[in-house]
Parts: structure tokens; sequence; C-alpha cells
């Protein structure tokens, strides 16, 4: 996966909002120009799914970045809803264990077939990389990040998932324990020349690429730029 992507299409701009119209006009600026569009809760709690279309008709590639984590049933159930809507990518929590993640895979394949579409990567969040060592510690989860990190990538492929969302710091243990096929998502992306604002585990994007990671969310660097074009042609460049 990773030698196969061009540099532009490896780039996904995080697009936090709930403002529909602004999302709009910044997929299509954006389309063509990088891979795809991230849209998370905050989107999709203002506008759902008639929200996603809207931004999909841009011709943008879309992420759904939702983080179902719930039980089984209830987690397929979601899946199964989305999945129409013809999303790229779509996720779920990893600690949500083994048997939720494997419905979330089940539903996916099986909405995608009856729909139409095409099936969508469904991938599991390990750690959010807005938590750092001491974030763990407070909640209870003991050990290294990277242990459990790897541990819920292992889980993840177990369930028969596509992939996961890791930090780039992560990314080397990841790929050495579930081999070169498995996808690596890496929000937390900031180029040299970006704020860090309140992602704690950071590297550069030719730092993640280089490291085996498939897909980078970027955000504010693109998103907040006064020009988000040449915001987006300017990290392009940094990967090619």
């Amino acid at each position: 996966m990773t030698q196969t992507l061009a540099a532009k299409d490896r780039i996904y701009c995080a697009i936090d909002t709930t403002d529909l119209d602004h999302a709009i006009n910044l997929a299509s600026k954006l389309s063509g120009v990088i891979g795809g569009a991230k849209l998370g809760k905050e989107f999709f709690a203002a506008h759902g799914p008639q929200g996603v279309r809207a931004v999909a008709k841009t011709g943008m590639p879309i992420f759904l970045d939702v983080k179902y984590h719930d039980i089984p049933n209830t987690v397929a159930g979601a899946i199964r809803a989305v999945t129409p809507l013809g999303v790229r990518i779509v996720n779920v929590h990893a600690a949500g264990g083994l048997e939720m993640m494997k419905r979330a895979g089940d539903a996916a394949r099986e909405a995608a077939d009856k729909a139409g579409v095409d099936v969508p990567w469904v991938i599991a969040v390990t750690i959010l990389t807005s938590m750092d060592q001491g974030d763990l510690d407070d909640v209870g989860l003991k050990g290294p990040i990277e242990d459990r990190v790897v541990k819920l990538a292992e889980l993840t492929q177990k369930a028969g998932l596509d992939g996961v969302v890791c930090s780039a710091q992560e990314i080397t243990p990841v790929r050495k324990a579930l081999g070169p096929d498995f996808k690596l998502i890496t929000p937390g992306i900031r180029s040299s020349w970006a704020a860090s604002d309140d992602q704690k585990r950071i590297v550069t994007p030719a730092d993640a690429v280089a490291m085996g990671s498939d897909v980078l969310v970027i955000g504010r660097p693109i998103t907040k730029a006064e020009d988000p074009i040449a915001a987006a042609q300017k990290i392009v460049a940094e990967l090619s």
C-alpha cells in the first residue's frame, strides 16, 4: 500500500466544522489537489448523512471519522447505516473489542454489497494522538503507549479490519508486527512550518511516509491557511 499511492492521494484534509457551506467550499477547492476529506463527529452531528452526501458531491473521497464504540450490535447497525453513503474510510475504536470489530467489518461488506457501493476501509482507532503517557496513566491504562498501540493493532487485524489509526511515532512497531498490507492512517501531522496545536505526538508528513504511513490526516495547516490550496500543494511537494 505504501508504495502505490501518489503523494497527493496520501493526504486527507480534516474539515472539522459545523458550517456546511464552508465544508463544501473547501472540499471543492481541494478536490483533485489531495486525496480526500475527513469529516468528523462535529460535522456529522450537525448535518448527518445529508451533509456527507453534499460534501461527497464535490468529488472528494470521504473519511467518515465517527469512531464508533458501543456494543457489537449497535456498532454494526451504525456501520450498516453509513456505508451506503459511499465513504472511502470509516472507523471504530479498537478498545470496543474483537467481536465489535468483527461485526463492524461484516456490516460494511454486507451493506456495500446491498447498496452497490465500494466496501469502505473499516479501520480502528488505537490511542488518540491527543493523549500522551501521562494521560493513559491517568485513566488507568498502564504500560508504554507503543505496547498498547501494537496490541490493539494486532486485535484489529485479528478481527479482519483493514488497518488502524495510530500516531506516526508508533508506525514502525505496528508495521513490523502487522506486515506491509495493513493500512496505517496517521493523524497529528504537522509540517515544520505549522503549529502543533493540541496534538502531543506528531511528526512531519515526510517523516510519517518514510516510516510507512499510508494516509496522512492534516487539518489546521490546510484549513487555517490564508490559501488552503497553496498549503495543500506545499505539503504534497514535501512528499514528492
